[in-house]
């Protein structure tokens, strides 16, 4: 292996280790705050650390000419708008889940939309391999035992997390639309702030929002917003240049395996056998649909 890819696949197990703790982060900040006000602050604090590599990529003369330079700019604005409504829609459902159920549980079922976009192309005549099938049962049959009780139950916040992945996976499919039309790091800035604003306005609208809950959760804002939003977007950017597909799929999903660890020794969450199996059985899932060779591919 050459020392880029090396670096690359560093840089992406610290992404998804950032990713992972992230989901303690967003349990432990709700102590606080509301899940509203939680992620209106910190995707304005993630837009507003990734606006100086935006601004730089585009080489703006003035930050007033963010929006307007290129040809692109419709394409951002609307673009912007509708990837920060669906973010909005799945970190919402993704936050406010965190109050029903656990860390490592959240994680799991959120790396669901790794299965479900595939899913998603059969309504545009995309043809589905057989990782694909394979991992929607692997990720279903693993999704029973993790969350459905033997009474034939879910919990409220594990069903939000579950909505939430269908989201996760329409935004994914639309910034594969839009990433070719303008450049990702204005797109990200612009999402995260569209984000930010309508949880903040929904939190306002909702939530009782004080400079003490703030001050409280100080250290998992900062962290979901420079680290979690900010820094790990730009690792995985940087480490995708020069990373194998089937090296970045495998280690982006290990940020389930990660909120997993990170929940039962940071929060003392544990999932029993069942649970474990569950995990095991949707972690199978994701790789599967991530890397088996897609139809009219030609190997590398």
């Amino acid at each position: 292996m050459r020392s880029p890819e090396i670096k690359a696949d560093i840089l992406l197990l610290v992404t998804a280790l950032i990713w992972g703790l992230a989901f303690v982060a967003q349990r432990v900040g709700m102590d606080h705050v509301g899940p509203f006000t939680f992620n209106g602050v910190r995707f304005l604090l993630g837009a507003g650390a990734l606006f100086p590599l935006a601004l730089r990529a585009g080489m703006q003369a003035h930050p007033s000419d963010f929006l307007r330079a290129g040809q692109g700019r419709g394409v951002l604005v609307w673009g912007g708008l509708a990837a920060g409504a669906a973010l909005f829609a799945g970190a919402s459902l993704q936050q406010v889940g965190l109050v029903y159920t656990t860390a490592g549980k959240a994680g799991f079922i959120t790396g669901l939309y790794v299965v479900i976009v595939p899913l998603f192309g059969l309504f545009f005549r995309q043809k589905s391999s057989p990782g694909d099938v394979f991992g929607a049962v692997m990720a279903a049959a693993g999704l029973y035992f993790l969350s459905v009780t033997e009474e034939l139950t879910m919990s409220f916040g594990d069903v939000l997390e579950l909505v939430g992945a269908f989201f996760w996976a329409g935004h994914v499919c639309l910034i594969g639309w839009l990433s070719p039309k303008v450049r990702a790091t204005r797109l990200a800035c612009v999402q995260y702030a569209v984000c930010g604003v309508l949880s903040l306005a929904t939190a306002f609208l909702t939530e009782t929002v004080t400079s003490l809950g703030l001050s409280g959760a100080l250290v998992p804002i900062l962290y979901g917003g420079l680290l979690s939003v900010g820094l790990a977007y730009t690792l995985q950017v940087v480490a995708q240049r020069d990373a194998k597909p089937a090296h970045a799929a495998i280690l982006l999903s290990l940020e389930a395996v990660f909120a997993a660890l990170a929940g039962w020794a940071l929060l003392g969450e544990s999932m029993g056998a069942r649970g474990m199996f569950g995990c095991g059985l949707m972690l199978l899932g994701m790789l599967a649909s991530q890397l088996w060779p897609r139809p009219g591919a030609r190997a590398a």
